[in-house]
């Protein structure tokens, strides 16, 4: 493998080649998958992945890669268990953690995405995604006030993280801030959070005239 590469397709090229010599190497099956993914050669990559796990079976990473081609056509299933797989093969891995959590969130389990939440967060405080997910997990369970503490949490690390001002405005205004929530809202929007309509058109009444 050569140390720099002028194009995308010379990289695969040589990626192939060595795979070719040698097709018992996860890492070249996996660094093909990317390669692949990058090209959105989605089939492909998800084929390179398997390969990747099949010559290493506790290649976390891997694992977690597949599960994100799952979710991207719909397979919360799919993505549920690879990411399962992930955490088993690594420990205290918070990034399958949080995606499993992201996964009981979609399912509407938000008990069971809290619970692995808590975990990822555990090991690794400044997830900013895993936070944000506890903010929406604890918003379903009807928690504003937790909610909005998850939320600043975020803020206060980085203030331009548009989800958490959107999932802020939902809390305060369920917490009828109304002024704080229609603020936030427009936070969200500022910093290029698509704020669902149906919510905006909840906060019209409160707006200043």
């Amino acid at each position: 493998m050569k140390a720099s590469y002028d194009s995308l397709d010379e990289y695969i090229a040589d990626l192939k080649a060595a795979i070719a010599e040698n097709d018992q190497c996860a890492n070249h099956h996996y660094n093909l998958a990317q390669a692949l993914l990058a090209k959105r050669d989605f089939a492909g990559a998800e084929e390179c992945f398997l390969n990747a796990v099949r010559n290493s079976p506790r290649m976390a990473e891997a694992y977690v890669q597949l599960g994100g081609l799952c979710l991207q056509r719909g397979d919360l299933e799919g993505c549920l268990n690879y990411n399962k797989e992930a955490s088993q093969c690594r420990p205290q891995y918070a990034v399958a953690e949080s995606n499993i959590a992201f996964v009981y969130i979609q399912k509407g389990e938000p008990d069971k995405a809290i619970a692995h939440l808590t975990k990822a967060l555990s090991w690794a405080p400044e997830f900013i995604q895993a936070r944000n997910e506890l903010a929406t997990a604890l918003y379903m369970k009807g928690n504003f006030e937790g909610c909005e503490e998850a939320c600043r949490k975020i803020l206060n690390k980085e203030p331009t993280f548009a989800p958490a001002w959107n999932n802020l405005a939902l809390a305060l205004f369920d917490l009828q801030r109304f002024d704080e929530a229609i603020e936030a809202c427009e936070k969200a929007q500022e910093y290029g959070f698509e704020v669902q309509e149906g919510f905006l058109e909840e906060l019209k009444p409160y707006r200043k005239k």
